[in-house]
């Protein structure tokens, strides 16, 4: 692995440390001391990913114009000052203002480490160096829960102590990224194109699974811990889940190369294994039945990502993928911001469980269409 990879999946451990200190605390933190309701969840959830829908692929279009190390370290700079103002909100409004910032700090952080690792990689490594330092972004978020628990039980710590130092964790990384911004090569410059959604429309039962998942995967992060909350979960034994979730990412990961030659296989998987934790979670209200639900969506969840985008750049045209990759952030940016909203409203008026079941059904369909689409799943031969 080259140094430029190594100061990469640093840094993608360092922000993953910050984000599992503090993201599953924030429904929490703002439904138990901002008086946050499941729509404003929901809403909470809308302003953090929808700027996901519009920056990715604007970023992608910068990716083959500037340092990408440059681009990194100011998603860096975003991201840590929004998580030093959540420490500070006094209302569901600032939250919602605070997590929009995140949002399109995450449009600053992961399209250039994805075009980093493109950049740096052969075709045939690609794969396993994205799912590398995914995984060591895994590892953070995985890690993270359990400074959290250790901060909330062991010194007592208010959540919003906990989100500065959160903060500093996050801060931190900017040290690593500096160094990619010094010892990055410079790519070909690029108009600004939307050819990467064209690119990508030429796939849209990929695009299907990918919204679903990402919209599963948004009401987990932005709805799941109020609901543990209401089925008589403590803030500990939320990180605690949390933790499980990221260590079952992290095993799956460690496999993903091999998962990723049976592509079609895999994908049916995941979304089955997605779909089977939403019902469990639905039926749930002790920390064991939730774990097996949240161990089963970590593997569902981990290579699915990495596979799909694989899936897409094998397929793009030669010397697009900065602006593919914008574009595939910005469809995942799509299903990230449905999943809250809808959860959040369907949870308002129709129960808190019935999102789960829900999104068990459409798990169910999405299953059906990838294993119908098995021939055009199959990454093209290079």
């Amino acid at each position: 692995m080259n140094k430029i990879l190594v100061l990469l999946n640093i840094t993608g451990l360092l922000i993953g440390i910050s984000y599992g200190m503090h993201n599953p605390l924030v429904p929490i933190f703002a439904k138990n001391e901002l008086g946050a309701s499941y729509a404003d969840l929901g809403l909470v959830g809308l302003a953090n990913f929808i700027p996901y829908i519009f920056i990715p692929v604007l970023v992608g279009a910068l990716l083959g114009r500037f340092n990408n190390g440059r681009i990194l370290s100011l998603g860096i700079i975003i991201n840590a000052s929004s998580v030093y103002l959540l420490s500070l909100a006094r209302s569901v409004p600032e939250v919602m203002a605070f997590r929009a910032m995140t949002g399109v700090a995450h449009a600053f952080f992961w399209p250039p480490a994805e075009s980093i690792i493109s950049n740096e990689s052969t075709e045939e490594s690609r794969m396993k160096n994205i799912a590398r330092f995914t995984g060591f972004f895994v590892s953070g978020f995985m890690i993270g829960p359990l400074i959290g628990t250790f901060l909330l039980e062991g010194v007592d710590a208010s959540y919003r102590f906990l989100f500065q130092i959160a903060t500093f964790v996050l801060a931190s990384s900017i040290i690593f990224s500096i160094q990619i911004a010094k010892k990055h090569t410079s790519v070909q410059h690029s108009k600004f194109s939307f050819s990467g959604i064209r690119e990508i429309t030429r796939l849209p039962h990929v695009i299907a699974i990918l919204i679903y998942c990402a919209s599963s995967f948004g009401m987990i992060l932005a709805i799941h811990p109020a609901f543990l909350n209401d089925r008589n979960m403590s803030a500990t034994s939320i990180e605690i889940l949390y933790f499980v979730f990221g260590a079952s990412r992290v095993a799956t990961l460690a496999l993903a190369e091999r998962f990723a030659r049976h592509t079609v296989k895999t994908v049916v998987a995941s979304t089955l294994c997605i779909s089977a934790g939403l019902l469990i979670s639905f039926f749930s209200d002790s920390i064991m039945q939730f774990g097996v639900a949240m161990a089963l969506m970590g593997f569902g969840f981990s290579v699915i990502f990495p596979l799909t985008l694989e899936i897409i750049l094998r397929k793009a045209r030669s010397g697009t993928s900065g602006i593919v990759i914008g574009a595939y952030e910005t469809t995942f940016g799509i299903g990230w911001a449905i999943g809250p909203i809808a959860a959040g409203m369907i949870s308002e008026f129709s129960g808190n469980a019935v999102p789960y079941l829900v999104f068990f059904v459409a798990g169910i369909g999405i299953s059906v269409i990838s294993a119908a689409k098995k021939k055009t799943l199959e990454p093209a031969s290079s």
